[in-house]
Formats: C-alpha cells, structure tokens, sequence
C-alpha cells in the first residue's frame, strides 16, 4: 500500500467514524474501524487476496532502479521481453507499445545474461528516439532509456546532404573538364549504392559509397586537356598520362580521416583495377582489388559505355550486356557482374538507361 492511499484510509475512517457516532450506525462504525486499521498497517486483505499489494511493491521497487527526476520515456521489461513497467512520459508517448519488438533483440533470456548495453535509433511517428538499452542480470530485466535526438538527426541529414551536394559538385568537375555531362556521376552513385546492397554491405556503408563514387575520376583535373579531350584513340605515351589520374585522385584524398573521403580515396585509386590483375595503377587483382573499387568500376563501366564521348559513340545496349558477359572473371568480379544482372532486371537500372538524360 503507498503511503497516499494510507493517508486517504485515515482521512475517510475519521469521516466515517464521525458518521457512526452521529448516526449510530454499527456498520458505519465497523468500515470506519476497519479503514484506520488497514491505514495504520499499512496492509489490506483485500489488496493482498487481489494481489494488488505485490503489484505496488513490484512498481515502487521497479522506480528504485530508475534514475531520479527523468522525464524522457523509460520501459522495463523482463526476460520474456514483456512490458512489466513504463513510466508517465513513457506511457504518453508511447500508449500502445506494450512488447520490446521494436527493440531488435531476438533472444533476451540471452541478452541479460551476456550484460552488454546496446544502442539504436528508432522512429516513432515524427520522432527519432535514441534507445539506450541494459540488462540488468541481478533483476533478470532489461531497461529500455529513451532520448528524444530528433534535432541531431535532423542535422546530421542536412549535413549529408551538403556533402552529397560538395561531393557531386567536385565529382561534376572532373567530368566537365572532358565535356563529359555532371549526370554520370550521379548515376554511378546509384548504380554503386544499388549493387553494395545487393553484395551485402550494410545500408550506412552503402550510403558512403554511393557519395563516394562520384569523385571515381577527381583525379582527372591534373590530365592535360590535349589528352582529356583528344577526340581520338590515345597514343601509348597519352594512355600512361591518362592512367595517371588514378593516382592523382588518391593523393589528393588520402589525407582525410573523414570517412566518405577515405571511401573516395579508395575508388578513385582502385576503380581501373581488373579481377585479373591487368589493371591500373597497382595491377591489383581478385578480392585484394577493395570492394568498392570492384562496385564502382561495373557502375563507371556501364554508364560510359551507354553515354557518347569525344572519341566514341554510344554503345547499343545488346553490345554492353555482351561485354560484362565476355569480362566476367576477367575486368569484373563475377559476383557483381551477376548482382548486376539480377539489378538489370529488377527495371529500375533498365529504366535509368532508358532515361539517363534525366538523371
């Protein structure tokens, strides 16, 4: 019983006691003897047959182990990942939540008795919630801390999107430089990203590649414009100049501890590498050729064989496929290769060929 409902027990048998005497009401006179007794006590048969005094102790001892004065969302929950505590804020925001599903732990038994803390992000209608969460072994419960870090992701997705626009930007200047269109770099970002997720990379290291590989060719602003823009084959001594920019984009973006330019700096020295070793610049071969040098070349690949440039025309569709068949094994990783076929189609790359002007 809480030390309220022992205050309200007093009060009323007062009341009532009042009651019997000016009524002379044996019955009135028993409740209220009854009420100060329990109020005394602190103890109910009543609450007890109901077992509502183990839920009080349960809840008051629950609110021990909570952090004082929080007012963000906090839920406990036991090893069956059932809801056994929630408070206020808990309670408002979230009235419906009463399982931990949302929490990404399949076996919880497992979690508290491993006792390691784990955090994610979760949306809940217009909010990003950081959840905390901690097993508590010695209780065999989990608690489950909420923050509202709606703001910071809102900030974070502003400042990627600012990268993204710098990273196209520098990405559009090597491709200008050899009157290429600024939209092949957008559309190997695309292509890149699609292709990382369908190899396996998570969606975060998908996302870094697709704003990395715009910059594949950065490298390209140290060429001379005589050999860029040589609206014919490239001499022998011309193509060593041109293989050149794989390693002028590397050094320009090596230097970066930031993890979208070390990913540029990756692609931009390894996307001229072949599955076979006959590559440039390093003759890297096989799955020493970084993945995302291996995603980037089938996506810069693709896209420059379909787009017109000084020294060539656009390539028919039937000939491109063709050649990823015939390179297979040999210029690209087959494993992408086929992830690129199941990509082609799956529409959405059929359809960006189609409409490449667009994007």
């Amino acid at each position: 019983m809480s030390s309220t409902d022992s205050i309200l027990r007093f009060v009323l048998a007062l009341l009532l006691m009042v009651s019997a005497l000016l009524l002379q009401s044996l019955l009135l006179g028993f409740v209220s003897f009854f009420l100060l007794y329990t109020s005394m006590k602190k103890f109910c048969f009543a609450y007890d047959f109901f077992k509502i005094n183990k839920h009080f102790g349960r809840q008051n001892h629950y609110l021990t182990l909570l952090p004082k004065y929080r007012t963000s969302p906090v839920f406990i929950f036991d090893q069956d990942g059932d809801t056994v505590y929630k408070n206020e804020a808990a309670s408002t925001v979230f009235s419906t939540l009463n399982s931990s599903k949302s929490l990404q732990i399949e076996n919880f038994q497992e979690f508290i008795e491993n006792e390691k803390k784990k955090n994610i992000i979760h949306k809940h209608k217009n909010i990003y919630f950081q959840i905390e969460i901690i097993p508590v072994k010695e209780e065999q419960l989990v608690f489950a801390y909420f923050t509202d870090v709606t703001e910071v992701i809102e900030l974070n997705d502003e400042i990627e999107e600012t990268q993204r626009e710098v990273i196209y930007a520098m990405g559009e200047i090597g491709e200008t430089r050899s009157k290429e269109t600024g939209n092949h770099v957008k559309r190997v970002a695309l292509y890149s990203k699609k292709l990382a997720l369908l190899y396996g990379l998570s969606y975060e290291e998908s996302n870094i590649l697709q704003m990395a590989s715009p910059m594949h060719d950065i490298g390209k602003v140290g060429i001379p414009d005589a050999i860029l823009n040589a609206p014919r084959k490239l001499t022998a001594q011309e193509f060593d100049v041109m293989k050149t920019h794989a390693k002028l984009g590397y050094e320009m973006l090596k230097h970066s501890n930031k993890p979208i330019l070390k990913a540029a700096a990756i692609v931009a020295n390894e996307h001229h590498e072949k599955w076979d070793g006959s590559g440039y610049p390093n003759a890297t071969s096989g799955e020493n050729i970084h993945i995302y040098g291996r995603i980037t070349a089938v996506a810069d690949v693709f896209d420059a064989l379909g787009s017109e440039r000084v020294y060539k025309k656009a390539w028919e569709l039937e000939k491109i496929l063709a050649l990823f068949k015939e390179e297979s094994g040999k210029h690209f990783d087959p494993r992408i290769v086929e992830l690129f076929f199941i990509y082609w189609r799956s529409s959405s790359l059929h359809h960006i060929f189609q409409h490449r002007t667009s994007f």
